[in-house]
């Protein structure tokens, strides 16, 4: 193993993530407006759930494939461009779902009637399933107002386990992830079910608990700090330093079974339902291990570091060996030793690049030689 992952490995990396915050807004700030303006642009591919329609699974067979399920939705004056149809699962027990908009009973019946024939199957074995837009509506509220109460209860939990600042850099994060997520499943067209919204609540909670962790070793470092003179970037610095393999073991340890559904349960097994909830789930972790770092500490320390007591500290970071220190023994470089020590070592240099150097010899012959000062005379 090399240096530098053994250092990864123990947490004694010297990163400067708040100097480079700057990176992490920039890229933050260009998805998100990617993201609102394809909101705005295209919308999200609501499933029948939100806003309401028919669906029909009729059994997967040689005669009934997908070109044929839209001729028989052509056939019922049914617009087959709009309608959404799926191969689910494979083999003898594969099924086709169709889901289009709104439609009159007898339309229904009819398209029931016609998958039948095509199939080679009776009519009951082709299912049916009438979602009202009102009901899509509800779930809609219903998502909405658990987002709420959830954002509440973590604003409340986290000013109380830390301080208000750290509540809004908190939700701060959280709200980017789901704009992002959301945002995402906007630009690639991803259908939106119930299980993306579960999805959705789910990645909140990983986001918060990554958050935590990272708020939670910033403040057992500004209690290390509080008798020195550290600048609150140092402090925080020296925390994401810390935790770094425990986010990226966390964040690795998460993703690859999230991966594996998505390319074995959705990929091989043809499991929708699986798909939908992975998908969601991957992005939404993937973001939230990102803006707990690059996003919800650098705004926490944009914010502290404003207080009086860093306020005099503001642009002072330590780098290199200054944040080795800073990490292993809780003592600062002292700002005046270290220029100090680089003033010495420039007049060093300069007077060695001026001055010849000779031998051992030479120099303690120069040294002897050297005139004695005169002695004082003593007052009688």
């Amino acid at each position: 193993m090399s240096g530098r992952w053994q250092r990864l490995y123990r947490g004694e990396t010297t990163a400067d993530f708040f100097g480079r915050r700057w990176w992490g807004f920039g890229l933050s700030l260009a998805l998100l407006a990617v993201t609102i303006g394809s909101l705005f642009i295209q919308g999200l591919d609501l499933g029948i759930d939100f806003k309401g329609g028919v669906a029909w699974e009729a059994p997967a067979t040689k005669e009934l494939t997908i070109e044929e399920a839209r001729g028989v939705l052509e056939a019922n004056k049914i617009e087959a461009d709009n309608a959404k149809i799926q191969t689910l699962g494979s083999g003898d027990g594969g099924r086709i779902r169709i889901q289009v908009g709104e439609q009159t009973p007898q339309t229904r019946d009819a398209v029931q009637s016609d998958l039948a024939k095509k199939s080679g199957v009776k009519t009951e074995d082709v299912s049916v399933s009438d979602v009202s837009s009102s009901w899509g509506r509800s779930i809609t509220e219903k998502a909405i107002r658990a987002l709420l109460v959830f954002f509440l209860l973590v604003s409340v939990y986290i000013a109380w386990r830390f301080e208000w600042k750290m509540t809004l850099s908190a939700i701060a994060a959280m709200t980017h992830d789901v704009v992002v997520a959301v945002g995402i499943y906007s630009i690639f067209q991803f259908p939106v079910t119930p299980a993306t919204v579960i999805a959705f609540l789910t990645i909140l909670g990983y986001s918060l608990y990554d958050t935590v962790v990272v708020f939670d070793k910033v403040k057992d470092n500004s209690e290390r700090f509080a008798a020195q003179r550290v600048s609150y970037a140092d402090i925080t610095n020296v925390s994401m330093n810390q935790v770094l393999m425990r986010s990226l073991n966390t964040s690795f340890s998460s993703l690859l079974p999230v991966l594996s559904l998505l390319l074995l349960g959705a990929g091989l097994l043809r499991a929708v339902a699986l798909q939908e909830f992975a998908l969601a789930l991957f992005v939404g972790m993937a973001t939230g291990a990102y803006s707990s770092i690059c996003i919800a500490t650098p705004l926490l320390t944009i914010m502290k570091q404003r207080e009086p007591k860093y306020r005099t500290l503001i642009g002072q970071v330590s780098l290199g060996a200054e944040m080795t220190q800073l990490t292993t023994t809780g003592a600062p470089v002292s700002r005046r030793s270290s220029r100090a020590a680089a003033s010495s070592e420039g007049e060093v240099s300069v007077r060695d690049e001026a001055e010849p150097v000779g031998t051992a010899a030479q120099r303690a012959a120069a040294v002897l030689s050297h005139p004695p000062r005169p002695r004082k005379k003593r007052r009688r």
